[in-house]
């Protein structure tokens, strides 16, 4: 199966630098950052980003699938309207009842719970990518809270001003279920 860049359809923006002291790109998803049903324990990790251009409002951070066995990919994690002046989700920002900055709104993801939900890749479908995004925006979102991920792609996607993007990997089987 021929695998895309989700991305590679938007305009082009500056690059912001994500990184993260627990997930490395190109690298696998470490266990710990897994869903629960493939043997890990839903973490989010550890990301901070540099670089965001001038005139940047918000932040918005996704996680998401291409690669899952569906038309439309699948959402893990999505998280907006960030304030400007935050460069950092320590670990475990992302749970219920997380670290996440006053003002930071976390979306339904495709199981509906609003909190991260890890990698599971589903037996037999090769290597997913995960894509932890970082958006840089040139407004604070009005968005329903119950909305979905792809609304909040397709509004960030008229007012982003800048984009980091950290890809890791995982298959079933890549750590004990």
């Amino acid at each position: 199966m021929a695998q895309h860049d989700p991305y590679e359809i938007f305009p082009s923006v500056p690059s912001l630098e994500v990184t993260s002291t627990d997930v490395s790109h190109g690298e696998i998803v470490p266990p710990e950052h897994w869903g629960g049903g493939a043997g890990g324990r839903d973490v989010s990790p550890h990301l901070t980003w540099s670089g965001a251009p001038e005139g940047t409002k918000s932040f918005a951070v996704t996680l998401y699938d291409p690669d899952a066995p569906t038309a439309s990919g699948f959402w893990h994690w999505a998280v907006y309207n960030i304030p400007a002046d935050v460069t950092e989700l320590a670990q475990g920002a992302g749970a219920p009842g997380g670290t996440l900055p006053e003002g930071a709104v976390t979306l339904p993801n495709e199981l509906r719970l609003k909190h991260y939900i890890g990698p599971t890749p589903p037996e037999g479908t090769g290597r997913h990518r995960y894509f932890f995004v970082v958006h840089a925006l040139d407004t604070v979102l009005e968005l329903d809270p119950e909305s979905t991920p792809a609304v909040l792609g397709f509004n960030a996607g008229f007012h982003t001003l800048g984009r980091g993007i950290l890809v890791a990997t995982g298959e079933a089987g890549d750590i004990p279920a």
